[in-house]
């Protein structure tokens, strides 16, 4: 069975960025980290938002970008990608389809039928996962900054929702960045 992962960069204080990222540009040596951890990676799930933040990946300036991004790019490109969009028409990117809901049951059978791992993009649509136990893994690459405001990485979830997370993994980066890995306990 597949795993479902989300996974986000956040600022120290718990905020991913409203509509500005530059505070989140990839350490030194990251990349190709973060590469790794997207290899597996058959299907993205993504929100409106987070899909047109993504979608940049598409078509990048290959002779502008470094080996470690243009490998990021070949993965990304290679996954399969669904948007969840009451308002987008239509989307842009190849393997890519528009999904007008987030149907808790489909994303089970996926997770059931999919020989590669899932991957959730963005709070929102991570928040409907978590509230709904398809998440099994967070990924966290924590940048040492703070924003002040923008969307929680794990926005306020009902009371008789627990996370009880189990760190698998960590790893620091340069600039002062860390990358820390749970496992959901059920």
């Amino acid at each position: 069975m597949a795993k479902l992962h989300y996974v986000s960069v956040m600022s120290v204080d718990g905020y991913i960025g409203d509509g500005h990222y530059d505070w989140s540009t990839p350490a030194e040596g990251s990349v190709a980290f973060i590469t790794e951890v997207m290899r597996p990676i058959g299907t993205y799930l993504y929100g409106r938002k987070n899909f047109e933040t993504m979608s940049f990946w598409e078509t990048p300036d290959l002779a502008n970008i470094g080996a470690e991004h243009q490998d990021f790019v070949r993965v990304w490109q290679s996954a399969e990608k669904i948007v969840y969009s009451k308002s987008l028409k239509s989307v842009t990117t190849r393997k890519t389809r528009l999904e007008n809901d987030f149907d808790v049951q489909k994303i089970r059978e996926m997770k059931i039928s999919s020989a590669k791992d899932l991957c959730i993009g963005g709070p929102t649509l991570a928040t409907q996962a978590l509230c709904n136990n398809l998440v099994d893994e967070i990924h966290l690459f924590v940048v040492p900054t703070t924003i002040g405001n923008g969307i929680p990485v794990i926005p306020v979830l009902p009371k008789d929702i627990v996370l009880k997370l189990e760190l698998i993994e960590e790893r620091r980066f340069s600039e002062g960045w860390v990358y820390l890995r749970y496992r959901i306990q059920t």
